[in-house]
């Protein structure tokens, strides 16, 4: 059977195990790092290791920073009455990206998921209602991932915020712009049903 050189190989097996890559795409960036001029190579091995080094998690809203409080806490313009509740770091991105909220985030670092071994301990709940108790949010809006995970999150996170004074919210969910309901599935018509919203001319 064949088996590529051994420092190769195992370049390709470290690039399998970042969520979402395969077999085939490790090996096609394998060979693109591979191909590139001995700089740019250590070029971007310097940016893995900087960024190792230099990055952590907000002390306020675990957002991924290299300042603490990370930028978006900083920011003095934003809203300190709406909390964005979100699973991972990069879902911030997705929202800014909007322009549509200008509030506060708290990022849970994961979904509730029991059978995977992930409890409230592992999303950092206590310290999510510590920054609720503390803080004086009209709205927290659960943008949890539309996800069996997601939806437990949500929906577990609702139970423990409920009695904190704060409208809790959940982000629409439903058809995407552009798509043909013939494409959609069950779950998606039916959340689009359930959050459809009165026209007005």
């Amino acid at each position: 059977m064949f088996e590529f050189a051994e420092p190769l190989n195992r370049l390709i097996e470290e690039l399998r195990r970042i969520p979402g890559i395969g077999a085939k795409t490790a090996q096609r960036i394998a060979f693109h790092i591979l191909g590139l001029p001995a700089e740019d190579g250590d070029r971007l091995a310097d940016a893995i290791r900087d960024a190792k080094r230099s990055v952590f998690y907000c002390s306020r809203c675990n957002n991924i920073t290299h300042v603490d409080p990370c930028a978006l806490c900083a920011d003095l313009s934003r809203s300190d009455e709406v909390l964005c509740v979100v699973e991972e770091p990069f879902n911030i991105a997705s929202i800014e990206k909007s322009g549509a909220f200008h509030g506060r985030y708290y990022v849970l670092l994961g979904a509730f998921a029991p059978l995977k071994g992930v409890g409230p301990d592992e999303l950092k709940v206590d310290r999510l209602l510590e920054r609720v108790k503390a803080g004086r949010f009209r709205e927290i809006i659960l943008a949890t991932n539309p996800t069996v995970e997601g939806e437990a999150t949500a929906l577990f996170l609702v139970r423990l915020l409920k009695d904190c004074g704060a409208r809790i919210t959940r982000l629409a969910m439903g058809l995407p712009v552009g798509s043909d309901i013939d494409f959609a599935d069950q779950v998606t018509i039916r959340k689009a049903l359930e959050g459809r919203t009165e026209l007005r001319d």
